[in-house]
């Protein structure tokens, strides 16, 4: 288990890589990638972001359609080539998760693997959890979490907001890509599982394809696949990141208080403090009106963390209704005031509670939580949060 943790952080920073694209390499892949699909080598256009990119395939829809649903009858040779290389991808991890014995398509976590992830790897195969539940709790869901949940899922978001298209983020926004770096964590899934000698022994043709996909992993950015065109985009000059709260694996999250936390060669780049994606005036101004007209909850949050809770609460006028000890919370206390003005038309109060679990450094953080102006007691409005009874949340072991 020690060797796929060590493998497990080689992939980590592969995948979190800001160094310059290995171009040719990753050409390559691509080039074999297109042949296995029955495809001629594409040209390829290199641009520094996947902003970038998005420019050119949303203007040349020729090359780059839409995907779309397939007629049952339809053969094969007639799908876009970015279908074609998807199918190709299915079909091999279909055989890959036969020899490794994985499930394939479901989201389901088995019991094993959510026990492994209450321990760090080595306690966890003490206390008698499997390899196998172990590993996909220290490898690839450690991996997923980090550069798909932590990067890969709010990058994409913000470049389908940036298109007028938020709510559409796998459909027509940003088009049909791979993530390159961020893709590291499937592949390590099956690389890693091969090197400790838990896949079962891939066959030559899988393992030469497996390759390919390890080769972008390790050398590019994201890519969008074309006719007879393949847009690359270079890996990002910038990413900070810190470690995300109560891991027992080394899970990673975006967060820069000094500028994006993920940037680009053009100047593309986006905004998260503490994983949470927020627009650039939270770090650069952010103003109690900024903040009441601001809609997301998550992004309030950050901002008025910016400003700090007193500062806060002084300069929004909000008013003292009362305070005591959190009985779900030790050595905490809840403070719940009135908020006359929520910058929607309404009154409402506000219930500001302590974390129960500290912060990387130790810290507990401070949350404002917003609930209906009908409390005169901290206890009922924390009850309330939690959808239980005022004496149903004084029984509770620690507020997480």
């Amino acid at each position: 288990m020690l060797q796929a943790v060590i493998l497990r952080d080689d992939w980590l920073s592969a995948g979190l890589s800001a160094e310059p694209s290995d171009r040719a390499a990753a050409a390559a892949a691509v080039a074999r990638l297109y042949q296995l699909a029955g495809e001629p080598v594409p040209n390829f256009e290199w641009v520094p972001s996947p902003a970038a990119a998005i420019g050119i395939v949303r203007g040349d829809r020729e090359r780059f359609p839409r995907i779309r649903m397939r007629a049952a009858d339809e053969k094969r040779g007639a799908w876009p080539v970015a279908t074609r290389l998807a199918s190709l991808l299915s079909r091999l991890r279909s055989r890959l998760d036969s020899r490794a014995h994985l499930s394939t398509g479901t989201s389901w976590v088995r019991p094993g693997v959510a026990n492994a992830l209450t321990y760090a790897p080595e306690d966890a195969v003490l206390s008698g959890i499997s390899p196998g539940d172990v590993f996909e709790a220290a490898v690839y869901l450690c991996l997923r979490a980090s550069l798909h949940d932590a990067i890969a899922a709010p990058l994409r978001a913000a470049l389908a907001a940036a298109e007028g298209d938020a709510d559409n983020i796998d459909g027509g926004a940003i088009g049909f890509a791979w993530y390159g770096q961020h893709d590291a964590y499937w592949v390590a899934r099956y690389d890693i599982r091969q090197v400790a000698g838990m896949g079962g022994g891939y066959c030559p043709s899988d393992q030469h394809e497996l390759s390919l996909w390890a080769t972008l992993a390790r050398s590019t950015g994201w890519w969008w696949p074309g006719e007879e065109l393949c847009v690359m985009a270079e890996r990002p000059v910038a990413v900070h990141t810190e470690p995300l709260a109560a891991s027992h694996h080394g899970e990673l999250r975006l967060h820069n208080e000094d500028g994006p936390a993920i940037a680009f060669g053009d100047g593309y780049g986006i905004h998260v403090l503490h994983g949470t994606a927020v627009p650039e005036w939270v770090l650069t101004g952010p103003s109690v009106d900024l903040i009441r007209r601001e809609p997301n909850v998550e992004v309030r949050r950050s901002a008025i963390e910016r400003i700090g809770w007193d500062n806060y609460i002084r300069q929004a006028d909000l008013s003292l209704v009362a305070t005591c000890p959190d009985p779900g919370n030790p050595d905490a206390s809840l403070r719940l005031y009135d908020d006359l003005a929520d910058g929607h038309g309404h009154q409402g109060q506000v219930l500001l509670v302590m974390n129960g679990t500290p912060e990387p450094d130790g810290r507990r953080r401070r949350y404002g939580l917003n609930v209906p102006a009908i409390f005169d007691n901290p206890v009922d409005a924390a009850a309330w949060t939690y959808g239980v009874t005022a004496s149903q949340y004084a029984q509770l072991a620690r507020r997480t």
